[in-house]
This record gives C-alpha cells, sequence and structure tokens, in this order.
C-alpha cells in the first residue's frame, strides 16, 4: 500500500475521531432519549392495560349490584367509572335497573350525564332518554335530545315525539322515513307500519331488495 494511502487512511481516522470527539455526547444523548421514549411508551402501555382490568373487575361489580337490587351501591360504582371505557355501558345499564325499579326520574338524570366517543353508543344514549323524556311529558325535549340524526331508529323514536305534541303530519313524514329506510324482513317494521297508519297514513307495499 502506498504511503499516501496510509496518510489519507489515517487522516480520515483522525478526522472520524475528532467528529465522534465533538459530537459523541450528542450521539449518546439521542440513544438514551430514545431509550427512553421506548421504554416510557412500554410503561405507559402496560399502566393503561393493567387499568383497563381493573375497570373491567369494576364494571363487573357493578353489574353484580344492580343484580342484588341493590341501586344505590351500582350507582356509586357506575360514577367511578366516568373516565374509561366502560362509562356509557355502566350508565346504560344503571339506567335501565332504575326505570325497572320505578325510578325514571333518577333514570333520566343518570343518561343526562352519559357521555361516549363511540357514536354508536352515543346515538343509543340520546335516543333511551328521548323516549324516556317522552313518556314523562316532555315530547319537545326529546327532540332537542335527538338532534338532526336520520338513521331508522331515531326516524322513529323522533315520530313518536311527533306524535306526543300532537303533529301527527309530522310523525307520518317520520315514520314513512324510516320504512323507505329498514328492510322488508326487519322485525320492527311492522310496528313502524302500526304507527304509521295510527297517524293517518298508510304503508306502501315495499319492494324487496335483492
Amino acid at each position: 500500500m502506498a504511503i499516501d494511502d496510509l496518510l489519507d487512511e489515517h487522516e480520515q481516522s483522525e478526522r472520524v475521531l475528532a467528529w465522534l470527539r465533538s459530537n459523541g455526547a450528542g450521539l449518546i444523548g439521542g440513544i438514551i432519549v430514545g431509550l427512553a421514549l421506548i421504554l416510557g411508551w412500554q410503561w405507559w402501555g402496560g399502566k393503561q392495560a393493567a387499568s383497563d382490568m381493573r375497570a373491567g373487575d369494576d364494571y363487573q361489580a357493578m353489574l353484580k349490584s344492580l343484580e342484588a337490587k341493590d341501586i344505590k351501591k351500582a350507582q356509586s360504582q357506575a360514577a367511578a367509572l366516568h373516565d374509561t371505557p366502560y362509562a356509557p355501558l355502566a350508565v346504560l345499564d344503571l339506567a335501565k335497573a332504575q326505570v325497572e325499579a320505578g325510578q325514571r326520574d333518577a333514570a333520566i338524570s343518570t343518561l343526562r350525564t352519559a357521555q361516549s366517543p363511540n357514536p354508536v353508543l352515543e346515538q343509543v344514549i340520546k335516543r333511551r332518554l328521548a323516549r324516556l323524556l317522552i313518556d314523562s311529558g316532555k315530547a319537545g325535549e326529546a327532540l332537542k335530545v335527538l338532534g338532526n340524526e336520520d338513521d331508522p331508529a331515531t326516524l322513529e323514536v323522533r315520530g313518536d315525539a311527533q306524535v306526543a305534541l300532537g303533529k301527527r303530519e309530522d310523525a307520518r313524514k317520520s315514520y314513512t322515513e324510516v320504512l323507505a329506510k329498514l328492510d322488508v324482513a326487519s322485525p320492527g317494521r311492522r310496528l313502524v307500519e302500526l304507527k304509521l297508519t295510527d297517524v293517518g297514513g298508510s304503508a306502501a307495499k315495499p319492494e324487496a331488495r335483492i
């Protein structure tokens, strides 16, 4: 190997060593930070999993309280679940038990506090609240709770609220829209047809969907 080549290699190695001396602390720091982030993420994931497991156990405990007809205890347990994924389910179960126990106003209060990031569960909560409001003579408030959603289940409850308010024409429109969205074989179709007939409408013969 030529002397020039040896000098070039020596010079390059010296440059690398000089660069490492200047930037080594930063590299090590970056590696440490990266490891800390990875370990921190794993720790947080493990902590979150453990928290979810505890919440699941707490939810099961609440259900046992409901089975034992201890609504007061279940109410306290449901409140403790408010920051967990089980919160909307706990609220729905609690409200159902309250209604069955003749505590309609308490069930309304329970459902008013319910929130869910899941849009499907959110609509279930709103429909149940709206039905209870209609039953308690607050059909106008029920309409506000339902908002502008136009899925069949919500439209049916909206029609019920409109009937309670004496708005039969609006109810006919709502029920007609429900039937237009329901499949021919839907188990709830016959009931909606009866509701439509009751407000002076007539259900068109549905066309089978292929």
